[in-house]
Order: structure tokens, then sequence, then C-alpha cells
């Protein structure tokens, strides 16, 4: 009987193993169904978009930048396509050797190994950084037959831009560069992050910063079905790439070489602008850089060439240098007597070459006539003594808010990035400038000599260009520009860039008349009459010297005695012709002396250029650039007659599709 009791116990065991195994199996069977069920049916329509993403690549389709041209259509920023030898270093096991092996199929110079280094650092592993560029077609078949060799290194066709006239306008062209993190970072942020993808180059100074956008393009796609190992078989889909739009520049950049020319190797800046319209036709500051150094990413000794020099060749001395206007403001605070009615043009003041206030002795120089000085003689003769006295009786807050609009110490638009603002003094500036109370305070003294543009003033060589353009156009104030148009290049549709209403200053015609008069002067009996003599026009202008460094008390100024860099800075601005300007700039060359010895024959040639058509003669253009000479020499020549020079031509240009996909790999002393 026991033996019957323990079976019968061991077959109901067996039997509740059984139904706890068959209810198991049944829920993990039911399991199956539930998620074969949620698989096919609820994320079908998911699941079936993922498995479509893994069969195919979207690769976005770079478009071509745009390019840059002169008012007259003379290409300034092209591209050309040519082949790339780049390394993904997330796919090299030993980047060091891997490079060595290549300099055995193509040339690697130091140069190529430093900015390699150097777009590493700044880039990704997952990254594809070029090594070399410009390959020639043996340089690609050698690599081409030894490719296996080298994983991770491929060739690529990509476009490069080119800059054919080199160092010329480089700071109104500006130039790209590789994308770096931050600027990658401020992308992704932006609405456009799209339209991005595949990008690598940006623009990073003057128009090309400016206009990017419409430069950039519209970024195409392609669709590709991909392998399991992930390479691309064959073409789904392509939407291409919109190529981006023509720049049209108002530069005249004949006019622009002209300039630079006759800067020779001196520093300094110039701004000529269309009283009229704002069109600004020249843009120069010297020395200038060569834009072509930064497309592929500029080697280490280069950017420290140019970084390290005293010259400051990437300072763009037009829009972000700031200096004393000196004698040239003189006009400016003229209009400013007669719009304040402080001084009527006719009041007489004693010019006995100094100025006494407080105890200190205001010079002049010593080539100054002195006597009894009306507001136009003033002007002509550069009297120092005359605007002292005006600067005194004027006060520092009243000079600020008259020139405040005349764009002195402000920003005034130009549809460039990087301008600065300068310094136009007032009681309030000083305040908040100076952190100590006793720096704070406003002394009378300090207001003297802001009559003769020099004290805290300092301003950019565009805001006393535009202030001319200003009183040679009647008072009335247009946003200076550098851009004309857009040009769509599928359809060579222009579109002129909209431009703010011009403003009318509400100055008195009398008074414009007064001060422009003052001006012809200069140039016919005045400062500046040497360097007009013969001129075929009527111009109106005024010469400043300003200094660079201060001077101690009762210091006299000894240019022979001075370091280089110190000596007064040279200075005219200008407009003509008298009667109906066309064209007024302002001109500074650094350290060279008084106005009408080096900026002055500089101002000249250029309105020869532009209301002539004359180009000086080869030792006129010499003696130009070293400050030796006034009025024309020699025999002018016919501006078409001089030959323009051809634009540089890349060393190799290989021919690559129009729209290259990113990702894909080539088939085979005092002021005057």
């Amino acid at each position: 009987m026991k033996f019957i009791r323990n079976v019968q116990l061991e077959l109901a065991r067996f039997r509740l193993r059984v139904l706890v195994a068959s209810l198991v199996v049944l829920v993990c069977f039911g399991l199956v169904v539930a998620r074969l069920v949620y698989l096919q049916v609820v994320r079908h329509a998911d699941l079936r978009a993922q498995a479509e993403n893994n069969r195919t690549a979207i690769v976005p389709i770079v478009p071509n930048r745009g390019l840059i041209l002169d008012r007259n259509g003379i290409v300034l920023a092209a591209n050309y396509s040519a082949y790339t030898l780049e390394i993904t270093p997330s796919l090299v096991p030993d980047l060091a050797q891997t490079i060595d092996e290549l300099a055995l199929v193509v040339e690697v110079t130091p140069r190529d190994r430093k900015r390699f280094k150097k777009l590493r650092e700044e880039g990704k592993s997952f990254e594809s950084i070029p090594l070399r560029s410009r390959l020639t077609d043996e340089e690609v078949a050698r690599f081409a037959a030894q490719r296996y060799r080298f994983p991770g290194v491929d060739i690529k066709a990509r476009l490069f831009r080119n800059y054919p006239y080199g160092e010329l306008a480089s700071h109104v062209i500006g130039y790209i560069g590789r994308i770096n993190a931050a600027e990658k970072e401020k992308l992704d942020e932006s609405e456009d992050a799209a339209n991005y993808r595949g990008t690598e180059y940006i623009g990073k100074l003057g128009v090309e910063q400016g206009f990017e956008a419409p430069l950039h393009g519209v970024t195409g796609v392609e669709a590709m079905e991909t392998s399991a190992g992930g390479r691309a078989t064959r073409r789904l889909s392509s939407q291409s790439s919109t190529p981006g739009h023509t720049i049209k520049l108002s530069i005249d950049i004949k006019l622009q070489k002209l300039i630079e020319d006759m800067y020779g190797e001196r520093r300094g800046a110039l701004v000529a602008i269309d009283p009229k319209t704002g069109e600004v036709l020249a843009f120069v500051s010297k020395p200038t850089f060569d834009p072509n150094l930064f497309v592929e990413g500029i080697d280490h000794e280069s950017w420290q060439g140019l970084n390290e020099s005293l010259d400051k060749p990437l300072l763009n001395r037009a829009l972000r240098g700031t200096y004393p206007p000196g004698s040239t403001y003189k006009p400016f605070m003229a209009l400013a007597a007669l719009t304040t009615g402080k001084r009527s043009a006719s009041t007489l003041i004693n010019d006995p070459l100094f100025f006494m206030f407080g105890g200190r002795r205001f010079g002049s120089p010593e080539n100054e006539r002195g006597g009894i000085m009306d507001m136009h003689r003033a002007i002509v003769e550069s009297s120092n003594v005359y605007f002292y006295s005006l600067a005194n009786e004027l006060g520092v807050d009243t000079m600020h808010d008259f020139m405040k609009p005349l764009g002195f110490g402000q920003i005034t638009g130009i549809d460039i990035p990087g301008e600065v603002r300068g310094v136009l003094p007032s009681t309030d500036w000083k305040r908040s400038y100076y952190k100590r109370p006793e720096q704070q305070k406003w002394y009378a003294g300090e207001t003297i000599s802001l009559g003769i543009g020099q004290g805290y003033n300092s301003f950019t060589m565009l805001q006393l260009a535009q202030a001319t353009a200003i009183v040679a156009n009647h008072g009335i104030k247009h946003t200076p520009h550098l851009v004309l148009a857009t040009q769509d290049t599928s359809t060579q549709l222009s579109v002129p860039v909209a431009r703010q209403p011009p403003e009318n200053l509400g100055y008195k015609p009398e008074h414009l008349d007064t001060i422009r008069r003052a001006m012809v002067g200069v140039t016919q009996v005045g400062t500046s009459r040497r360097v007009f003599a013969g001129a075929g026009y009527l111009s109106g202008g005024k010469t400043g010297t300003a200094q660079a460094v201060s001077l101690r008390k009762n210091e006299k100024y000894n240019a022979a005695r001075m370091e280089e860099r110190q000596r007064d800075h040279s200075l005219y601005i200008a407009f003509a012709p008298a009667d109906d300007p066309r064209i007024a700039l302002a001109v500074i060359v650094e350290n060279a002396g008084f106005g009408s010895t080096s900026a002055a024959p500089i101002a000249r040639r250029a309105f020869d250029y532009w209301l002539l058509g004359q180009y000086p003669n080869a030792a006129d253009l010499a003696l130009v650039s070293k400050g030796e000479v006034s009025a024309p020499i020699g025999q002018p020549l016919p501006a078409a007659d001089v030959p323009w020079p051809r634009g540089s031509e890349p060393a190799v240009a290989v021919a690559a599709p129009a729209s290259t996909p990113a990702s894909a790999s080539a088939p085979a002393s005092t002021p005057r």
C-alpha cells in the first residue's frame, strides 16, 4: 500500500510539473506572438522606414559658391575644381607611418604636414582632412594604383576658392576658411543648419563673410542605395543644389589697384564714396595680405608672419583703424559754428600763432602766417588759433551733439562686419569710459585740442569719408555700401540690394556753401594748391596732420629725432568736381608728415583717374609711392590704355563635377 501511495504521489507531482511547464510554454508563446504583433502591426511603418534608411544613404550636394565681381564685371573671387588627397584619422591605424608612406607615392611637403596637423587639431577624428590639394593627373593615377595599401585615405574632387588678384582689395573681398568648432556649433543651432550639411568652408572676412548666405547657395541631396558594407551601389533620387548668387560690388578694382600702388610700402587707408548714392568706389587698407593663403588652411609660418608683423596687414585700417582727424576736422567745426550760431562766417579772430588757455600755450605750425582770420581764411590757411578758440566757445558736449549725425564716432552701417565706432568725446563718454572719479571729470583744457581734431577724437577713414560726402552732397546723408546687387546664377536675374533711404540733416544751404567754398580755396590758394595745380577740374579739400604720439609739455615736434612710427600722420579729405561732386574721399598715410606731402597727392591722382580717365606714368607713380612729389609730373597715360594685369591662375585646374556630393569619392607736432 505504501508503494502504491508513493506512485500516486509521484504521478501527481509529474502532472503538476507538466501543467506548470505547459503554462510557461503557453505564456512564452503568447509573448512571442504579442511581440510579433507589436513589431509587424504596431511598429510596421516605423521599422519599414528604418530598414529603408539602412538601405539608403542621404548625401548632401554642396552648392558652388557664388562669384564676386567689381562694378565693371571683373571677377574678384571665383572657384576652380581640383583633386585632394584626404585622410580620415579614425580609420588609419598609424597616422605618421601612413603619411610617410604616402610621401613616397605623391609629394607631401613639410608645409602640407603642418597644415594637416593644424586642421586635425581643429577638427574631429572621423572627419576627412586634406593632406594635399591640387594633385596632378599623374599623382592621382599613382595613388589609385596603390590605393589598397592605404585604408582611410581617399582622393576627392572638390571646388576651391580662388582670388585671382591675390592681395588686391583683400580686406574688402575677405576670404573663406574651414569651419571651426565654434562656428559649427553656431551653425548647428541656427535655422540654416540643414543647408550647411556637408559644407566645410564659410566666409571669414569682408564680403565673403557679410554675404555668406547668398554666396553659399542651397544644398542639394542625393539618395543612394547602399550595400550591407555601406558602399553605394546605385542612385535612387537626386535633388540638385542651387549655386550661390553672384555678388556685384560698387568697388572699381582698377581705381583700387591704382591707390594701393600709390601707397607702395607705406601704411594707411583710403575710402572713396559717390556722395550722391553712398556707393563705395575704393576701400583701401595698406598693407594687405593674400587671401589665397587661408583657403586650404593657413600654415603656421604664414600665420605667424601675418599676425606678428608690426605693420598689421590683417588689420582693416579703413574699417577698424581709428585716428585723430587733425585739421581735416576744421571744416566740420566751422559748420558747427554756423549751425549753432556761435559764429558767423565774417567773425574775425586774431591769430598770433599761439593760443593761451589756463596758463597753457597751445601752438601753431611755424609756417602759418597768422593775422586776422575770418572763417574762409581760417580753413584755407588752416589756422589752429581760430579753431582752438571756437572749440572753447562751443564746448565738448555741443561739439559731440553736432558731430554725431555726421557719423563721427558712430557705426556707419556699411554692409560688411567688423566696423568699430571710434571715439567722439563728451562728458558722458568720459564718465563711462574711466573708472576712477578723478579721471571722469572733464577739464576745460581738454576741449581746446578737440577743435583741431586732436585730443580724444579718434575716427575711422570710413567715418571721415562719409562726413565729407555729406558736406559735398548738400547735407544729404547716404549709408555707405559695398554691394550693388546680387545675381541669380540660374536665371541671371540681377536684384539691387535694398538700401536705407537718404537722410537730410537739415543744414542751411548758405552754410554748406560757405564750407565748400573754403575747401575749394584750400586747393586753389591754400595748403594743397601745389598738389592740384593744373588739374582739369575744380575740387574742394582739406589737409590734415595728426599726432601719432603725445608730446610732453613745451616739447617741440621734430620728425628727424623721432622713430618712424611716432611721426605725424598725413591726412586729406576732398570732393570733386566742386560744383557737382561725383567722388568724395578721406585718406591717411601713417607717419608720413604733412597732409599736403603724402595724402593729398594720392587724392589728386585718384580724382584724375575717376574724372578724367588719366593714369599716372611709371615715374610719377614711383615718386607718389614714396611721398616725393606733389602735382603729377610728365604726361599722364589714358587709363583705358593701361593694361589690366591678368589674374593669377591656380597651379592645377582638374575638371570636376559642377556640384560634387560632399562625401563622394572622385572617380579616376601739430595738426595741419
